[in-house]
């Protein structure tokens, strides 16, 4: 079974109608009690970094998904679900995050031509060989991004891909069985289903 956190920041029925499309067995779940029966896990996300940790906190989901990641089960984060791994966020202020993945989360320069947040279809540049969740993808694939905000990880080993947009950036990390995306696959059609598809049979 997969199931979604509900901890009030997600767009999680366009993710959960995402993954019922592939024929995946998926369910909300709204309490921390529900984490750890999860096959695996996924950590959607739209909105502020300060009030997603903030909501996590208060609803005691910080250590379960803790657990469900270190215990080997698959996870995915999706844009803010991505953010809240990391070290510390500079977004409105310098905030802790979930500190499984070192790092910070930070914002893209100004430069001249270029709009912030990042929004539309760009692609990937993968920067790992062995990334199940790029299986079957081409590799012109675009996907689609809504971010004012990057990650900058800390250990490189972690980027499974990078996208350019300003700077290069962080769009994608993987590390053993944690995978986690700043562009939102449940929006990116086709090859953002195979995506979620390859998530599901892991």
């Amino acid at each position: 079974m997969i199931k979604i956190v509900d901890y009030g920041m997600g767009n999680l029925r366009s993710v959960q109608k995402a993954f019922e499309k592939i024929g995946a067995e998926v369910e909300i779940c709204p309490d921390a009690s529900g984490i750890a029966s999860a096959d695996k896990l996924v950590l959607p996300g739209v909105g502020a970094f300060r009030d997603a940790i903030a909501e996590l906190k208060s609803q005691a989901m910080i250590e379960p998904i803790r657990e469900h990641i270190s215990s080997g089960k698959p996870f995915l984060g999706i844009c803010l679900g991505l953010q809240l791994l990391f070290d510390k966020s500079y977004e409105d202020g310098e905030y802790e995050g979930l500190g499984i993945l070192p790092g910070e989360v930070v914002r893209f320069p100004n430069k001249p031509g270029y709009k912030i947040p990042h929004m539309g279809w760009n692609k990937l540049e993968p920067a790992q060989t062995d990334n199940p969740l790029l299986n079957e993808i081409p590799a012109d694939a675009h996907f689609y991004f809504v971010h004012s905000y990057y990650v900058a990880p800390s250990n490189e080993p972690d980027i499974a891909t990078r996208t350019d947009y300003i700077v290069p950036f962080c769009s994608m990390v993987h590390r053993d069985n944690l995978f986690a995306t700043q562009f939102h696959p449940e929006k990116s059609q086709l090859v953002g289903l195979k995506l979620l598809e390859n998530f599901s049979k892991l």
